[in-house]
């Protein structure tokens, strides 16, 4: 493995191959298909405002503001201000910089990086804040509402949804690995409303535990679709799925209906 990845080079497509992680894992988990084709530089998902919102507050955080805005000219007006549907952004910063203990827990180490294998697959994790008692990972999420989810049924938890308990499984194993504690996992939220509202989640180990035996079970699956020793399978849904979709016969509306029936 390489042993030699740094904040320039975590994201490359050499890594991304070499190492998993917990968002392409949860790619996979979403659609092996479009997951394996990202991976292999064949398919990009579009950046959207919620993505670059996300990015811009996890570079404040980070130290490094200047070289977002250098990368990222398209969100601001030609006077350097941020262009209007990305405003709220600053509001959102200057909140949750007001709240002492949501910036105590983003005071750790940032963007620290570890490596290890779960499942005798390699794993990467970069950890937004580090501290020696606590694994700290920022989100920026719409609301704190429960999330309806299709293909269950049911409606979750944002935390749930988002999976961010498989994040966190993995993230808490890595560090276990390369530093012998077994530590707890907090997600730092701030919401995009107008009114931004904030909180400190510490994902209960029950939840890191059965996420963790998730990961277990699939990684190696996962990992033999990258090496190229099984086909991946489309989940018919996402928009790569739709890219590539060859009509093959026609389909009886009955056939159409039936999941609806």
């Amino acid at each position: 493995m390489n042993n030699n990845l740094n904040s320039e080079n975590y994201f490359s497509a050499e890594n991304n191959r070499l190492y998993m992680g917990s968002s392409q894992f949860k790619a996979f988990l979403n659609c092996e298909a479009q997951a394996l084709a990202e991976i292999n530089e064949e398919y990009k998902r579009e950046t959207t405002d919620a993505l670059l919102a996300g990015s811009y507050i996890d570079a404040f955080f980070e130290g490094k503001l200047d070289d977002f805005k250098a990368k990222n000219p398209e969100i601001f007006t030609k006077s350097g201000e941020l262009k209007a549907n990305y405003r709220n952004i600053e509001n959102i910063i200057e909140r949750v910089c007001r709240d002492k203990r949501f910036m105590q827990y983003m005071s750790g180490e940032k963007q620290k990086i570890f490596t290890g294998e779960i499942a005798g697959v390699p794993f990467k994790i970069k950890v937004d804040s580090f501290h020696p008692f606590a694994i700290v990972d920022l989100k920026c999420v719409r609301d704190f509402q429960p999330v309806w989810n299709a293909r269950e049924g049911i409606r979750q938890h944002f935390a749930l949804y988002w999976r961010y308990d498989i994040q966190g499984a993995i993230y808490r194993e890595i560090v276990r690995q390369n530093t012998g504690e077994t530590l707890p996992f907090y997600l730092a939220v701030c919401t995009k409303e107008k009114a931004t509202d904030l909180d400190l989640i510490c994902i209960d180990d029950s939840f890191l535990d059965n996420a963790l035996n998730d990961v277990k079970a699939l990684a190696p699956r996962f990992q033999r679709i990258k090496n190229g020793e099984i086909q991946p399978e489309k989940c018919h849904e996402c928009d790569y799925c739709k890219s590539i979709k060859k009509i093959i016969s026609p389909v009886y509306l009955s056939e159409l209906c039936g999941d609806i029936l």
